[in-house]
Order: structure tokens, then sequence, then C-alpha cells
């Protein structure tokens, strides 16, 4: 079980020096290294992360770095997109079938993440001086950011209910967009903020499944926190051009590992 907290210590520095979500590594971690079936993977991280991200909220709460009304934007779609994805889960069973379908999700939703993590910056600055320029696009945009708002919050619903990730880089990058005018730091905060409430109602619905392994849920959760403190410091003091795209290369290799794990299902 030892090992289990050694893999929560590397997940939770890999997220403090990135900031990277946990899913997309913890998640094929217990599924390729420690040979969980993908629904108790994906069950099992949804409360790690919902754990993880509840410290991170109550910091940001402290430094008025979450936007609530954004957060009830992205939950008033995202929740009951999870609830309603977990209902689907409780009516079809988790079959062979099922499970080949977590992965195919999973894999994804990781090569988005990958993908993302290299062109965001260049992604986000390219649509905003489009908005800049273009003031009727802009006007738009204001008025159906709301909508759009709860619709991403509906994507992201899905998304991590079926495979645990989504909720960090890609809730993230939607908000840059939509949200132009916001701090980098009251973004963070507004997605970790989200991430809590849609991981936990998730996670709930998984353990209503039997899919969650709750000893290894606490020996995770025992390494992620010293992982977090230890990732968060080392991040000021390491190149992030560097670090970023190292992650979105191992995001793929894990992602192409995932497709060939639906073939041994």
């Amino acid at each position: 079980m030892f090992s289990f907290s050694i893999a929560g210590l590397v997940v939770g520095a890999a997220v403090g020096l990135t900031g990277v979500g946990g899913g997309s590594l913890m998640t094929p971690l217990l599924i390729l290294l420690f040979g969980f079936a993908p629904s108790a993977a994906v069950g099992t991280d949804l409360l790690y992360a919902a754990g993880t991200k509840a410290f991170g909220t109550w910091l940001h709460g402290r430094q008025q770095t979450v936007d609530w009304r954004v957060v009830g934007l992205m939950a008033s779609g995202s929740i009951p997109a999870a609830i309603l994805t977990v209902a689907m889960l409780h009516h079809v069973g988790i079959t062979p079938a099922v499970q080949e379908m977590m992965v195919l999700v999973l894999a994804f939703a990781m090569v988005l993440t990958a993908i993302l993590t290299f062109v965001r910056r260049p992604l986000v600055a390219w649509l905003h001086k489009r908005m800049v320029f273009a003031s009727a696009d802009r006007q738009r945009l204001l008025k159906l950011r709301p909508a759009i708002t709860v619709a991403g919050g509906v994507a992201l619903g899905v998304l991590v209910s079926l495979s645990s990730v989504g909720a960090g880089v890609l809730g993230t990058t939607m908000l840059l967009i939509l949200y132009p005018n916001t701090r980098a730091v009251r973004i963070v905060g507004t997605d970790i903020a989200h991430a809590v409430p849609l991981t936990l109602i998730a996670g709930l619905g998984h353990l209503t499944l039997g899919t969650t392994d709750i000893p290894v849920l606490f020996m995770l959760l025992l390494g992620s926190i010293p992982g977090i403190y230890i990732g968060t410091r080392l991040a000021s003091r390491m190149p992030d051009g560097a670090l970023r795209p190292i992650i979105a290369v191992l995001l793929f290799g894990i992602a192409v590992s995932m497709i060939f794990k639906t073939m041994h299902l």
C-alpha cells in the first residue's frame, strides 16, 4: 500500500510543478501500473481530486481569488451532467464495453489536454486579439458568455465523470477564452473551486457503483499533500517552458498506451 503514497507524492509534485490536472496522470497510473479496472481508477481518482482541490479552494477563497458567480454558472451545467452520466452508468452497468469506452474517453481527454498544454497560450492570445479588432464578435461573446459557460460545464461534467480528466487544463482554457480580463490567479482559483463539487458529486456517484477503492484513496491523499507542497515550492525554480512540453509528450505516450489497453479489456 505504501507504493500508492509514492504515486500520490509523484503526481502531486507534478501538479504543483506544471499545473496539469492530476486526473490525466493519476488515472492512467492506476490502470497501467497498478492494474486497476478503468472504472475503479476513475472512481478512486475523482474523490482523490475532490480532496486535494478542496484544500486549494480554501487557500484561494482566503485570498479572494475565486469568482463564485462563474463557479455557479459552470456547476449549474456540470453537476446535472455528472449526475446524469453516473445514472447512465448505473442503468447500463459496468460492462466490458463500458470499461472500453471509459479508456477511450480517457485517452481522448489526455490527447486534448496534451495539445492544449502546448498551444493554450498562443491560442488564447490569438482569440483575444481577434476579439479586440472585431467588436461585433466581442459584444456577441459578452451576451452569450453565461450560456457558453454553462454549456462548457455540461461538457466537463460528462468528460470528468467518464474519465476523471478535464477539470484542470480544459476548464482553465475555457475560462481564459471567455473571461480575458480576469487575472490568471483568479482563473485558476475559479477553476479549482468548480472542480471540487464536480469531482465530489461524480466521485460519490462512482462510490455508489462500487468502483472506488477507499484504502487506496486514503494512501494516495497521504502522499499527494506533501507532493503538491514540494512541487509548488520547486515551480518557481524550474523553467515552465521546458516542463510543460515534457508533460505534454508524456501525456501523448500514456494516451497511446491507454488505447492499446482497450485491446486487452
